[in-house]
């Protein structure tokens, strides 16, 4: 697999000259600054990328490998509004990053949140800090600070009981901390959007279930796979965070059976999966070699992170971001798959037998505890993911 590293742009606190030293060799970037739905258009594209590869007489040594993300505003989503439009401007932002090499494009369909913790410094053995969802909390805000309609009918009784009494101690200090916590996963809006603007998003999906966004997906990938194909990209879907659903928003991208059923709809080499162990590994049923062994040659990207999740409640569960060989996930029978799958496609003269991955999030270590950093990228601990990655990847091949 080929290493790579997610950078958030010049904005960003790792710098790449840091980049450059932990041993990575491509870099996964997007244009943040672009408003969802507008093209990116060639000159910010290339300005990215001569930020990342460097001029020709001082290159970094780094490439621009994937794209995460192209976002999918929520009006494709919904099919509402200036929908169509926003589809045109991905579809000519497709053709101007196939003009800048770029051939992996990731991309999510989750509504609303891109992510849902409830604690982004949440303490760990050792010293560190790691990022943690807390279900009790989830439901304390979506109960008693959101107090969303329809909330109560989500959650167990005991569960119920208990997010009252955890209100009432601590409103005053809880309240806030979880809005500031959970907002950080709104792609864009964590800096500007307060519970009413949450309450009007969610609006925007009254009426709408999982079949009708499984069907709203397939709409937007008729009109946008055909383009990525002509012009030899992958596009891959990346699955919902946390994989079950939250604030009554509906989940279509959770399970094996979900990809697998994406990948049927619309059968072609541009129309693939980003494989988030992360993500997919909250969920007690999930498999990763089954799902590598079935779904491996879809499989565009991925992501290689670990969790380690509390009891079941209610098809729900608290889950706390691990080390990426400690968690609920058999990191190295994954890599041993993951490296069959490219054995497989080098034996087919498959010209993406090698697949990009990147070690995603990381605990907080040493020096990252005194530095600003972005909410589950720190330096240190994702350098220690990607050496350990490394080495099982190093171990696989011998074998």
């Amino acid at each position: 697999m080929r290493q790579t590293w997610r950078w958030f742009g010049p904005g960003d606190e790792i710098k790449i000259p840091e980049i450059v030293q932990t041993g990575a060799q491509g870099i996964v970037s997007a244009l943040h600054h672009v408003p969802t739905g507008e093209v990116w258009t060639p000159e910010a594209i290339a300005k990215r990328k001569l930020e990342i590869e460097g001029p020709p007489g001082a290159p970094t040594g780094l490439t621009w490998d994937v794209v995460e993300s192209l976002p999918v505003s929520e009006a494709i989503k919904t099919q509402t509004g200036d929908w169509h439009a926003h589809v045109e401007a991905w579809r000519e932002s497709l053709h101007n990053l196939a003009g800048a090499g770029i051939e992996v494009i990731c991309y999510n369909f989750m509504p609303v949140l891109d992510w849902t913790r409830t604690d982004l410094h949440h303490p760990v053995p050792g010293g560190g800090t790691a990022m943690h969802f807390d279900l009790l909390d989830f439901a304390i805000f979506d109960l008693h600070v959101l107090e969303r309609p329809g909330a109560m009918a989500d959650y167990p009784d005991d569960l119920r009981a208990e997010a009252r009494a955890g209100f009432d101690r601590g409103a005053d200090d809880l309240g806030p901390r979880l809005v500031e916590n959970i907002l950080k996963g709104l792609p864009g809006a964590a800096e500007h959007w307060g519970l009413t603007e949450v309450r009007a998003a969610l609006a925007r999906y009254d009426g709408i279930d999982a079949d009708r966004l499984r069907a709203n997906l397939a709409d937007f990938l008729e009109q946008v796979v055909p383009t990525a194909e002509a012009l030899g990209l992958r596009l891959c879907c990346h699955p919902d965070d946390p994989p079950f659903p939250l604030l009554g928003l509906p989940r279509i991208m959770s399970t094996l059976d979900d990809y697998a059923d994406l990948m049927a709809r619309l059968p072609s080499p541009a129309n693939g999966i980003t494989f988030c162990t992360g993500s997919l590994g909250v969920a007690p049923s999930f498999d990763p070699v089954a799902f590598i062994e079935r779904l491996g040659p879809h499989i565009h990207f991925v992501h290689l992170r670990n969790t380690l999740r509390g009891p079941m409640r209610g098809g729900r569960c608290s889950f706390t971001e691990s080390a990426h060989l400690a968690g609920d996930t058999d990191m190295v029978a994954t890599i041993r798959a993951l490296s069959a799958e490219e054995r497989r496609r080098k034996a087919e003269g498959r010209a993406d037998a090698i697949i990009p991955m990147r070690p995603d999030h990381g605990h907080a270590l040493l020096a990252d505890l005194d530095r600003p950093m972005m909410p589950g990228y720190p330096l240190i601990g994702r350098m220690r993911g990607l050496a350990e990655l490394r080495g099982v990847m190093a171990a696989v091949a011998e074998v």
